[in-house]
């Protein structure tokens, strides 16, 4: 399943095939658009100039087919510790049920550890019941409440 696998870097050019990523989704359908590139290019520019931010595409036969975004939160608490905020992980409507959300996810942890962190979390919307299985398989643990306010 790994073998001809490559996680890289998104780069400009993988806009497009992330936000497809994105918007095939239940929840992506009704937010994101494929109309305009304009507002995607230009946050792909600013997590790229960041740091601490990754944004990454898991590519096969040079399509990409699934995608994340990683964010290294460092912090003062846990002894000043790092954090890895794993995002918008999505794959691929051929790709689902291959393996491959399994290998993004401990691609992520793994690149986590290498920067620093301690910890890693995530974050699911409640709507998403099989996600939600698909974490707690993976080990995470559904430890705190989320909450969010839309500023637009």
């Amino acid at each position: 399943m790994t073998a001809d696998l490559i996680i890289r870097r998104a780069t400009a050019a993988d806009v497009p095939a992330i936000v497809t990523m994105l918007a095939d989704d239940q929840l992506g359908t009704n937010r994101e658009s494929l109309d305009d590139p304009t507002p995607y290019l230009k946050a792909f520019a600013d997590i790229d100039a960041d740091p601490n931010q990754l944004l990454v595409v898991a590519e096969r036969n040079h399509e990409p087919v699934g995608t994340l975004q990683l964010t290294i939160i460092p912090g003062l608490s846990r002894r000043g510790s790092c954090r890895g905020l794993i995002e918008a992980v999505r794959v691929a409507a051929p790709a689902r049920g291959s393996g491959l959300g399994t290998t993004l996810i401990h691609w992520a942890i793994e690149e986590s550890r290498n920067r620093g962190a301690t910890l890693v979390q995530l974050t699911s919307d409640k709507s998403r019941t099989e996600a939600h299985r698909f974490y707690t398989n993976l080990g995470f643990e559904q430890s705190h409440e989320g909450f969010k306010l839309k500023l637009s």
